[in-house]
């Protein structure tokens, strides 16, 4: 039978873009608690109490000055913090903080109520089908931060991978450069001692054109650091929240509590200890410099009780995100929660881990969720194709947090009356208005029946998945910058180089 030759089908052509704005998200969904508000005023007052007797460890002898200075009971090691210390900290740490990325348009508002991602961060590892599981090299970094940059769905760009082949004294030339050069979203910085943080201050400031007063009149960074659990703060993390609060950029506090090992076994109870060892170091913040941008953050799951391993995407998991919301809420500050798979590879256990740690962030009514999409074996490896698979989830929740339109053309009366009954509105004159562009058009899932879907190879999610990440990595186009900018930022790391770097701080 001879093929029709002179009909249009409807999908010829190119696709018009659909509206949509992935880059300015709030969160939709209603608020869930877990624990009765009593329960919660306990916790944090309990988490107060364990600060003012029993104290928090702090090994930076600077730091514990500062504590000191700001009327703490200070006995060797040991920082005692009073409640009113506290309270004074959450009245001065701002509410909203305004975050200056490269462009206008890629700025980050940070706030409750605000809805912003981040793919996994800090894994040693990478991964994909075709090279295989991997230490973290320079390339890795630098792909990651494309696909990264790729998604507007990804507003924030964190270190993905460590660069291990790059040294350390010299790595956080490299990290910042790259994220300069390939993206113009957020940036990250590392928090590793003081010569770091002011070699990546000056790099930066010098590639926005901006003088020192205005690079610290705004966060134009952000670091993320961990206290270590139970009640200590080591020396480059103490040091990072000074150093960035001084220079009046973005840290995000985020104490990483396993329960039944670092922390209580109890979700109250490991919540209760991330709660004061969160309070402690937003209040060295706010004694350093009052009014820095700072965030709360808790990122608490449990392990496998039988091997020991962390365990995410749990009930429990879900639950202790839950509990953090309530606690976030009650100081009043953006708050950073994480999902995340304790998976080996990208399966179905890895996306059921990732999405139930995601929910559970989403209705605790996190601002920032961390470890959103390519997040494997715990945090030690980060996947291509599962940061794509990921995506695909995003970028659904972002559809969601558009909302619904149901003005009079959504409503549609005219198509109720266009059809006749027992009809069928494929060729209705809304459908042929809006078939393009109506519903979210999908990145990696293919709704093609079964025999399409096998005459196109029979590839699962994770094999169409390494096309899309390839493509787009093929495709990648950095953004502007303004003239001589690269040439003086490759002067200031060669000039720094040569004079040895800064190593990390231990």
């Amino acid at each position: 039978m001879a093929r029709r030759t002179g009909r249009t089908s409807p999908t010829a052509g190119p696709r018009p873009k659909r509206d949509v704005d992935y880059r300015r998200l709030r969160n939709p969904f209603p608020v869930m608690d877990l624990f009765e508000a009593e329960y919660i005023a306990d916790m944090h007052a309990t988490a107060l109490r364990a600060l003012e007797d029993l104290g928090i460890k702090v090994l930076l002898p600077e730091a514990r000055e500062i504590y000191r200075t700001g009327g703490a009971r200070v006995e060797n090691e040991m920082v005692h913090i009073g409640r009113e210390m506290v309270d004074a900290a959450l009245a001065s740490a701002p509410r909203s903080i305004t975050c200056r990325a490269g462009s206008r348009e890629r700025d980050v508002v940070l706030e409750q109520g605000r809805l912003v991602f981040q793919p996994g961060a800090g894994a040693p590892h990478a991964t994909d089908r075709e090279r295989g599981r991997r230490p973290g090299t320079a390339r890795d970094f630098r792909e990651l931060i494309q696909l990264t940059h790729h998604y507007d769905v990804l507003q924030m760009l964190p270190p993905l991978v460590e660069p291990q082949d790059v040294e350390t004294h010299v790595r956080h030339y490299f990290t910042l450069e790259a994220q300069l050069a390939l993206s113009d979203k957020f940036p990250f910085v590392f928090s590793r001692g003081t010569p770091q943080a002011l070699d990546s201050f000056e790099m930066l400031a010098g590639f926005r054109g901006l003088s020192d007063s205005a690079f610290q009149a705004e966060p134009h960074c952000y670091t993320i650091v961990n206290t270590n659990s139970p009640r200590t703060l080591d020396v480059p993390m103490a040091q990072g929240l000074i150093d960035f609060a001084r220079n009046g950029q973005m840290s995000i506090v985020t104490p990483f509590t396993l329960m039944g090992a670092m922390a209580p076994i109890t979700v109250a109870g490991s919540i209760t200890l991330s709660h004061a060892e969160a309070l402690a170091a937003i209040t060295l913040t706010q004694l350093a410099r009052p009014g820095a941008p700072v965030c709360y953050g808790t990122f608490t799951s449990n392990v496998d009780m039988r091997s020991g391993s962390p365990a995410f995407g749990t009930p429990a998991h879900f639950q202790a995100s839950l509990a953090a919301g309530q606690l976030a809420r009650l100081t009043g500050l953006p708050w950073r929660s994480a999902a995340g798979s304790a998976a080996n590879l990208n399966d179905v256990q890895a996306a059921n881990e990732n999405q139930l740690g995601l929910w559970g962030c989403l209705l605790a009514g996190a601002t920032v969720i961390i470890h959103a999409a390519g997040w494997l074996e715990g945090g030690l490896t980060v996947s291509y194709e599962k940061l794509v698979t990921d995506v695909e989830i995003l970028n659904m929740i972002a559809e969601l947090c558009a909302g619904g339109r149901a003005g009079t053309d959504e409503i549609g009366f005219d198509a109720l009356a266009e059809v006749a009954p027992s009809g069928h509105f494929f060729s209705a004159a809304q459908t042929m208005a809006r078939y393009r562009t109506e519903f979210y058009e999908p990145l990696v899932h293919d709704y093609a029946n079964f025999g399409t879907w096998n005459e196109r190879g029979a590839q699962d999610a994770t094999a169409r998945a390494t096309n899309v990440w390839k493509r787009a990595l093929a495709e990648f186009r950095p953004p502007e910058a303004a003239d001589g900018r690269f040439e003086e930022m490759q002067d200031f790391i060669a000039r720094r180089t040569a004079e040895g770097g800064a190593p990390p701080v231990s």
